[in-house]
């Protein structure tokens, strides 16, 4: 009988459009297929309508958490009836595909055949009358729901289904955790029992707070202390003290003067550092005499030799990707150079290069044709050259066709002009020129005629010539010349290279 169910707490799956309502059953109304809750809860948060009625078309699944015992649902008054099914716990109602309700008991101790409930139908084709207070409680959900966005913006104490407030009596208390007022409460309503007071709506006045406070005043009142304690002023507030950047000196010093090198003659062409110093070129006999007289004094051609080989080298190593490419993760990619070399001081200058290249794991080449007799200088550095993993060619064809990472130009030498008619040179700068790789020149001369090599680069030593844009970008090398060596040919100077051994070269 439909008086057996009154009372009981049972949840309501509406889908995912309404969600899973529950709450304790006031009313069941077989003719229109609807069925009425009181104290409403809705996935969770307590309803504000005292009492909702769902229809039939609307519920996906039922359960039947909790049925009253005898005579607890007197108090509901005379109802609709409709056959449920016999009374017990643990019934679960299912909504089927056509439209068939279908009451299925859990397994239990007594059981019974589960029952068909009628087959649903339409509310709007049915003349049956509804009280006013039935049309309040089957409003829609989305009614509801606009009627609860009207209420006044608080915050509800949030509760669950198993809140004490909707707990039937007879069902088990929870465990309590403490002691509130003189009371045990639950968990949820120690955390969240309390009310909160509302949040106001008005947002915080800056600019209002803002303007109570007097910048000028302030200020004035840190620089009256300021000068009774003796300290320094700091002005007004609207002074801003001079910045400076961290590689700024902020003591006061003499005025800087770039122009520390003079050279006796006139200077066909000036060059300057990275930092604005200028420095001049020299002719090619004022740079043959300086190192002339550095010979005299010590600076041997040997110890010059191993000089220029390692700012070269260095300069090539970077050229190369440094430390990006020469690195153990990079072994299957050494770099791969090209030396040509010709049988004078410039081509022992490029083998002592080359010697320094192959013992950081570059891949030399070193070109060099044969002659009958060669000058000590050269001979010296093979020998060490051919204790190196590098490789010396005296046939072009044994250069290779693929191109390299880079050519290193040692081929002119001012005093032995002759070279460039021999075979071996013209066939060595038509390599280079055909190999499309990128060309450092050590030591070059000033090239007054077309044929030559075009170089990307320039290393000149201590002092730069009076080169051409065929040399490329001018690098200076510090072969360590002493600063006596440039007075006794006539130079003012003051080193131009800092911290470094390599600097580059602008045009002035």
């Amino acid at each position: 009988m439909a008086t057996d169910w009154l009372g009981s707490i049972v949840s309501i799956n509406c889908g995912d459009s309404l969600g899973v309502y529950q709450g304790r059953v006031s009313a069941v109304d077989q003719v229109s297929q609807t069925i009425s809750l009181t104290r409403p809860f809705h996935n969770g948060v307590k309803c504000l309508v005292p009492e909702v009625t769902f229809r039939a078309g609307d519920i996906t699944e039922l359960k039947i958490l909790e049925i009253p015992g005898p005579g607890e649902n007197q108090h509901f008054g005379d109802l609709h009836q409709t056959e449920l099914g016999p009374s017990g716990v643990g019934y679960q109602v299912g909504i089927s595909q056509n439209g068939m309700g279908k009451l299925v008991k859990k397994p239990s101790s007594s059981s019974s055949a589960p029952q068909n409930i009628p087959k649903r139908t339409d509310v709007k084709s049915q003349d049956v009358a509804i009280s006013p207070q039935q049309q309040q409680c089957s409003k829609s959900y989305v009614d509801r729901h606009t009627e609860s966005l009207s209420q006044s913006k608080s915050f509800r104490r949030r509760h669950n289904s198993w809140s004490s407030s909707s707990r039937h009596p007879n069902q088990a208390t929870p465990k309590k955790s403490g002691l509130k007022n003189g009371q045990m409460k639950n968990k949820d309503d120690e955390c969240f029992g309390d009310d909160i007071e509302e949040i106001p709506d008005t947002d915080f006045d800056f600019e209002g707070n803002l303007a109570l406070f007097d910048k000028a005043a302030v200020f004035e009142e840190i620089d009256t202390y300021e000068r009774r304690s003796g300290t320094r002023s700091r002005g007004i507030p609207n002074e801003r003290p001079t910045r400076y950047r961290h590689d700024e000196n902020i003591l006061e010093s003499e005025p800087i003067v770039y122009r520390r090198i003079t050279v006796p003659h006139n200077v066909s062409k000036e060059f300057c550092t990275d930092s604005g110093l200028v420095v001049p070129s020299v002719s090619y006999e004022l740079h043959k005499k300086l190192l002339s007289v550095a010979e005299k004094h010590g600076l041997t051609l040997e110890r010059r030799l191993e000089m220029t080989g390692v700012c070269a080298s260095q300069m090539a190593l970077t050229l190369l990707g440094g430390p990006n490419r020469l690195n153990p993760k990079n072994v299957h990619q050494r770099p791969t150079v090209a030396l040509l070399c010709g049988p004078h001081v410039k081509g022992a200058q490029g083998i002592s290069c080359g010697r320094h290249l192959a013992n950081h794991d570059v891949q030399v080449i070193l070109f060099l044709p044969n002659f009958v007799k060669m000058l000590e200088s050269i001979t010296n550095e093979l020998s060490l050259f051919s204790k190196t993993q590098g490789q010396q060619v005296s046939n072009l064809k044994d250069l290779p066709t693929s191109p390299v990472d880079l050519v290193i130009n040692c081929l002119d030498c001012p005093e032995n002009a002759f070279l460039r008619d021999q075979p071996w040179y013209k066939a060595a700068v038509a390599w280079a020129n055909r190999n499309r790789a990128p060309v450092l020149s050590i030591d070059p001369p000033v090239h007054e005629g077309e044929q030559g090599i075009d170089a990307k680069w320039s290393l000149a030593l201590g002092l730069p010539l009076p080169l051409g844009e065929r040399a490329g970008r001018i690098y200076l090398c510090d072969i360590g010349l002493p600063q006596q060596v440039f007075q006794e040919v006539g130079i003012s100077y003051h080193s131009p290279f800092g911290c470094k051994f390599v600097i580059p070269l602008h045009s002035a």
